[in-house]
């Protein structure tokens, strides 16, 4: 009786294991994804008017169709959430500006990049003093949360700056107008987006000096999911899809962009 009461138990507890591994590690399995963007990043991802618009919109909604998904909707992350996030459950995609470091694929499985961005800097328009990174040393330069890209310039480059905290890049970007720091740099979509704004108040230097590889986010382990996101991104830029959305949504701001298929990371 003890022994029947233990093989019950313990394939009661197995069954459940297997459910709940199941249940945690397959973003693709679902008819409806939960795609986690920016609200706050014009171009890339802008809650307005009650919805999510931009670029990495589009992309994520392409790529959680090509999943299988029968619904996708949208919930706003930040750079400092999007791992949480994931790793609760709550979203099941991350289109945010992702970019893939070793230290964050610790924690979360990417697939992609969707897209290599290359790091710039943003100045206002009649800020002749600051034309590439080395310019940056000593000058006031807005450091967003959780983001890698001040890190580039101070640790990646050795540039003394003077880092002035700020919660997302859109305040960055306020505080730039503000005269508050001197100069934004991170990606160059995302300053071209902000640049789009206020195209008569700022400039972008075009002085690419890093690459930020903007992966899709997933729960840690979600191979599955991960290589087949790999072959959606690989047919949106086959079937022109890439192309036209980069055109749509960046065509103004005079960036040379990249219309071939990303050189992938590998899901591990």
């Amino acid at each position: 009786m003890h022994s029947g009461l233990a093989r019950t138990t313990g394939a009661v507890i197995l069954t459940l294991a297997l459910a709940g591994c199941t249940a945690a590690a397959t973003a693709s399995q679902k008819n409806t994804i939960v795609v986690g963007v920016k609200a706050d990043q014009p171009g890339l991802g802008l809650l307005e008017r009650g919805g999510h618009k931009g670029f990495e919109v589009d992309v994520g909604t392409y790529v959680a169709k090509r999943l299988g998904a029968t619904r996708v909707t949208f919930k706003t992350v930040t750079s400092e959430d999007r791992e949480r996030l994931l790793d609760a459950g709550t979203v099941d995609l991350v289109l945010a500006s992702y970019s893939i470091t070793a230290e964050r694929a610790t924690k979360v499985t990417f697939g992609g990049p969707y897209y290599v961005a290359h790091q710039d800097i943003m100045v206002r328009k009649g800020e002749q003093g600051i034309r590439s990174a080395r310019d940056l040393a000593g000058r006031r330069m807005c450091q967003a949360s959780g983001s890698v890209s001040s890190q580039r310039v101070t640790r990646g480059l050795g540039i003394a700056t003077k880092p002035v905290p700020s919660p997302s890049y859109s305040e960055c970007f306020k505080k730039l107008l503000a005269g508050e720091v001197d100069a934004v740099s991170t990606g160059d979509l995302v300053l071209a987006g902000f640049a789009a704004r206020a195209r008569d108040r700022v400039r972008i230097t075009n002085s690419p000096f890093t690459e930020e590889r903007y992966g899709v986010g997933l729960r840690k382990g979600d191979i599955e999911s991960c290589e087949r996101v790999n072959k959606a991104i690989t047919q949106m830029y086959q079937d022109g899809t890439a192309s036209h959305l980069l055109r749509k949504w960046f065509g103004a701001a005079g960036l040379q962009l990249t219309e071939s298929v990303p050189e992938f990371e590998g899901c591990s």
